[in-house]
């Protein structure tokens, strides 16, 4: 059976860490031996290795894989994760997310020059969105540049998870030649948020213990900077001080948390800050509105998630999302930065309630087969056996 080490920065919550579990466990399923790597969550970071139960994949821990540079910690993991190659013999090593990307690459070309002689593991490169803009300065984003080239001279296969990601590495950045990049979207389980009827809205209300009037406007994600929560705030005291219906919900944690809370308490707004929930498909049904207001993205979960779900969604046009709101007929895109243009974009769903169910209708089918993870095996399975060799690509499976 062909051999698969994955490695992974870190199993926070998000879609590198759902893609790479999911992966893990179906990949098991089909033909091929798994291993998974991964790294260590920073603090008020969720953590996604509940998804999948311990029995049903290989894990190893690597506790000094860490996001944040730290030449000590990376010296330990890069040397860690050479020995667990060496010990598990991959035919790929397939990696995600930066920091994980760089030293996974590392440690797969010192294997190959020292332990894979005869059998030489082929990598692969997943980009889930870029630390070239919105991260960091132009001094850091340089650097990162350099690495980032260098390494992809040095790797078989590059995925971009959306056709915007990939112009960014061709044209914008010049990061990869043309041959190495495929576009590969994201998928995982859609059924629980399709499945939300009528009747699940009503309890998720009920069980929120949120009035039968209110107008609920929600958000999910990583409470950092690049989300850009303080923006969603603006947009909520600009809707507040229209009708008293409004009531927002911020699901998720981290470390801008108490200043967040500490500007909706200056603000007069109704919200909740509800940290991470694993009960998704409650907030989104009881959502009437989502909002991203992101400053960059690869391609955002939480949005194809509330599209799935029936939730109309307004989001900032920042990196992939046009690539999920494919036009005005599933959602509504807005400028980044702007507070006006998001608060109207919701008003405009709330004036409107039946544009409203139109969009939401429209966004469930749009986003149904093409991020579902069904589509995903389908299409990393075909690109294992075409980097391997393995006769005979493997037909789309609808289980």
């Amino acid at each position: 059976m062909p051999r698969v080490a994955r490695i992974i920065t870190r199993l926070n919550i998000g879609g590198p860490s759902i893609q790479a579990l999911d992966l893990s466990r179906s990949l098991e399923a089909s033909g091929f031996d798994t291993l998974l790597i991964h790294g260590r969550l920073g603090a008020g970071e969720g953590d996604m290795q509940d998804l999948v139960p311990a029995a049903e994949i290989r894990r190893t821990y690597v506790s000094s894989l860490v996001r944040p540079v730290s030449p000590l910690q990376d010296i330990r993991a890069f040397w860690r994760i050479y020995r667990e190659l060496c010990r598990w013999e991959p035919d790929i090593v397939h990696t995600h997310m930066a920091k994980a990307g760089a030293l996974g690459r590392l440690a797969a070309m010192a294997y190959n020059r020292t332990r894979g002689v005869t059998r030489t593991a082929r990598l692969i490169h997943t980009y889930h969105g870029h630390v070239f803009e919105g991260y960091f300065g132009s001094p850091s984003t340089r650097l990162f540049l350099i690495v980032e080239r260098w390494l992809a001279r040095r790797t078989d296969v590059l995925i971009a998870i959306s056709p915007h990601i990939r112009h960014d590495l061709l044209d914008t950045y010049q990061v990869a030649r043309d041959r190495q990049v495929r576009v590969v979207p994201l998928g995982f389980d859609l059924d629980r948020f399709t499945a939300i009827a009528d009747d699940d809205r009503r309890r998720a209300r009920a069980l929120l213990e949120i009035p039968a009037d209110a107008i609920v406007v929600s958000t999910v994600g990583r409470l950092t900077t690049i989300k850009q929560h303080s923006l969603f705030l603006e947009m909520a005291g600009k809707l507040a001080a229209r009708s008293k219906h409004f009531l927002f919900l911020i699901v998720g944690d981290g470390e801008l948390r108490p200043a967040l809370e500490a500007q909706a308490r200056a603000l007069g707004i109704p919200v909740r800050f509800l940290g991470w929930r694993g009960d998704l498909p409650t907030i989104y049904g009881a959502s009437d509105i989502f909002v991203l207001t992101s400053r960059n993205e690869g391609t955002p979960v939480a949005l194809i998630e509330a599209m799935a779900a029936g939730v109309a969604s307004v989001s900032t046009d920042v990196g992939g999302v046009r690539d999920v709101i494919t036009g005005p007929q599933v959602g509504t895109l807005v400028p980044f930065g702007d507070a006006e243009a998001l608060a109207e974009g919701v008003r405009a769903f709330v004036d409107h309630p039946d544009r409203r169910v139109s969009v939401y209708l429209a966004a469930r089918e749009s986003v149904r087969e093409r991020f579902h993870g069904r589509r995903l095996l389908h299409d990393i399975r075909n690109l294992y056996s075409d980097l391997l060799g393995i006769s005979g690509t493997i037909e789309h499976e609808h289980a």
